[in-house]
């Protein structure tokens, strides 16, 4: 019967340790910088995918609709920047994958809980200078993404435009509308690329599931750089509230290096006194 009750004694401590080792591992989890990470991530998804997306139907829809084709040899045009930009997309996926790991390390190591989790760790100047640039690299990043969201909702207005004429050609009978590529700068002005509602081309992209895919498509991205950009200021604040947290933690182990000091100090001073008077008394 002791046996047992010693079983059972052993195994709610260990239990209750592991509890308590559970919640000291949840308490070390920067979730502050987990949303923001996580927001980060899910925006740079919709933006990268959909953008991409949004891009290939775009080309299809000029070769099928508007019968544009690609210029040979070094020449730019509107393909070869539909080209450049997925490229750019490419670029900032993986750049923003890490981005989001450096943010989430620098959060950990500045968690308060991960002082308790490790013991006292000593904020150095370099540890300083690290949550410094992570501010301003934040700020750039976010600047960098409201040029991007600006971006992108120009072609949603091209394709708002464009479905406008759609609808306002269902809706009015023997209307003549015509939408020109010039005057949105995808072709130079010596080359005429329009589509008129009295077309079959026009009457064909506008039965088709393309034109309103590609055109959600690019809502999709522009909702996604809009989330980013809500990250971008999450980070901030974050990355500002750890900064005051460095700063503190540093101006208290200043205040402990200098009290340490004055306690051996006054110990040596104490312990030499009390040399001094059993000396004497010998």
């Amino acid at each position: 019967m002791s046996k047992i009750l010693n079983i059972h004694i052993s195994s709610c401590q260990s239990s209750t340790g592991c509890f308590e080792c559970c919640i000291k591992c949840l308490g070390g989890i920067p979730y502050a910088s987990l949303i923001a990470t996580i927001l980060l991530y899910a925006g740079v998804a919709l933006f990268c995918g959909c953008g991409h997306e949004a891009l290939s139907g775009t080309v299809n829809i000029l070769q099928t609709y508007f019968e544009m084709a690609r210029t040979a040899g070094d020449t730019l045009d509107v393909f070869t920047m539909i080209d450049i930009f997925k490229y750019v997309i490419y670029g900032i996926a993986a750049a923003f994958f890490v981005y989001g790991i450096l943010l989430m390390v620098e959060g950990f190591f500045t968690t308060g809980a991960i002082k308790d989790l490790y013991g006292d760790f000593k904020i150095t100047t370099c540890g300083r200078c690290v949550s410094a640039w992570f501010i301003m690299l934040t700020y750039l990043f976010m600047l960098a993404w409201l040029g991007v969201t600006a971006f992108t909702s120009l072609p949603v207005y091209m394709y708002f435009n464009l479905w406008t004429i759609c609808r306002n050609t269902t809706l009015v009978e023997g209307a003549n509308l015509c939408l020109d590529l010039r005057q949105f700068g995808i072709v130079t002005i010596g080359e005429e690329k329009k589509i008129c509602t009295v077309s079959e081309n026009f009457m064909r992209m506008c039965e088709s599931t393309e034109l309103n895919m590609t055109f959600h498509l690019f809502i999709v991205a522009l909702a996604g750089a809009g989330a980013a950009v809500i990250a971008m200021v999450h980070y901030l604040m974050v990355l500002s509230a750890n900064w005051a947290y460095v700063k503190d933690a540093c101006r208290m182990q200043k205040y402990e290096d200098i009290k340490s000091k004055e306690e051996q100090e006054l110990h040596d001073i104490h312990s030499t006194r009390s040399k001094e008077r059993l000396n004497a008394y010998t």
